[in-house]
């Protein structure tokens, strides 16, 4: 008898994060007082003035298809998008919107790769990407990082990993789950190992307004113009305007590379949302109040966290410059027991977490770090605060 199966569908791993939350969201459905951590979106609404614009759009009826690269409007605002924050040059045809930052990356990965070719992602790394390049034929090259360099990826562990079969390097900052953020010398030191090599960057930019402090992030490919022409660059509206149901990213590429992209898509998908396009372009051309008023928020919840953290028993985490996400380093549980059952990794950790202590967090596993787990600190501060006094106690309850 046949495969039933695709040989690609059989590469791809259960998403953990899944499983943790459908068994989180059990529990709350029995009506048990569970913390999930593990929300990968901001908790607010969409600001009023971008939901506007979609009902106006609907009253207008722009309710058709638009160009399967986007509206050439929205290509413009993104565009000026680049140029206002980034100082990157764009050509409304280098521009592809897709259904999602998701979407982007796997459209680039997809335009890109050829069976067999390498790609380097640095771990801990968003659960996503390998599965993405498994898909499309690729082969990931897991770069481990360490705690003591901010769970940053270094040039020379870069220049280490390439190898003749090495396409793509897969770059995340602000980082997804680390909250690392790379600063411009760091990114253009990379840069110059990239363009050594000649190998294209997948630059995921998607939390770039989510950081703190001082800190700045820098666009990979304003390195230089050759860099630029070897990176892709993905962002899109889900984390900065708490669009995530809208589904709305975008890529900017090299000519070749765009043009390749919008006919894959024209096939596989064709536009976007047409109403969600036009919600987006309120978005990039508004002022960007909302914006600093829930980056503001996260920074108070941010500094809280790492407050209580400093005081809890076992456990610790690097500082996180951006996004909404820490790994907490939980490895001195392990080897220790919950009950009868002894905790030996992530998964069991945060099994153990959510059965006794009503608290959801993700398996560092899932990141290529099984010595810590994720926490999300997109939930309210009482929750994120009654979260850590239980992972707090849980940890004090271990034998």
């Amino acid at each position: 008898m046949k495969e039933r199966l695709a040989n690609r569908i059989r590469t791809i791993s259960p998403s953990l994060t899944l499983a943790i939350s459908a068994k989180a969201k059990a529990m709350k459905a029995a009506g048990e007082d569970v913390i999930s951590f593990g929300v990968g979106e901001p908790d607010f609404n969409t600001p009023a003035h971008i939901v506007e614009a979609a009902e106006a759009a609907l009253e207008k009826g722009h309710t058709k298809y638009t160009p399967s690269s986007g509206l050439l409007e929205l290509r413009r605002a993104i565009c000026e998008k680049f140029k206002r924050d980034n100082n990157l040059d764009y050509d409304s045809s280098q521009i592809i919107v897709s259904n999602g930052a998701k979407h982007s990356i796997f459209n680039a990965c997809y335009a890109l790769l050829n069976e067999g070719d390498e790609v380097i992602i640095p771990a801990p790394y968003w659960l996503t990407y390998p599965e993405v390049v498994k898909v499309c034929g690729g082969v990931p090259v897991i770069v481990r990082t360490s705690r003591e360099n901010g769970f940053k990826l270094t040039p020379e562990q870069l220049r280490a990993a390439i190898t003749p079969k090495t396409k793509m390097l897969i770059f995340n900052s602000p980082s997804n789950p680390t909250g690392a953020v790379y600063s411009e010398a760091e990114v253009r030191a990379l840069a110059k190992v990239c363009e050594e090599a000649e190998i294209f960057v997948l630059s995921d930019e998607i939390y770039e307004k989510l950081v703190y402090g001082n800190v700045k992030p820098f666009s990979f490919a304003a390195s230089s113009e050759k860099m630029k022409e070897l990176t892709i660059t993905v962002n899109g509206v889900s984390k900065t305007y708490a669009m995530t149901g809208w589904r709305i990213g975008y890529l900017a590429a090299p000519k070749d590379v765009a043009k390749a992209i919008d006919s894959f898509q024209s096939h596989a998908t064709s536009n976007a949302n047409s109403i969600a396009q036009y919600a987006t372009i309120k978005a990039l051309n508004s002022p960007e109040a909302s914006v600093e008023e829930m980056v503001a928020i996260f920074a108070k919840r941010r500094e809280a966290m790492l407050k209580r953290i400093a005081t809890m028993e076992g456990v610790s985490c690097v500082v996180p410059d951006g996004a909404f996400y820490a790994m907490l380093i939980v490895d001195s549980a392990y080897g220790k027991k919950f009950g009868n059952k002894v905790i030996d990794g992530s998964v069991s950790f945060a099994d153990a977490l959510l059965d006794a202590a009503k608290v959801a967090v993700v398996p560092g596993i899932s990141f290529g770090d099984d010595e810590c787990v994720r926490i999300s600190y997109s939930l309210s501060m009482s929750d994120m605060l009654e979260g850590l006094n239980r992972i707090d106690a849980f940890m004090r309850s271990l034998q």
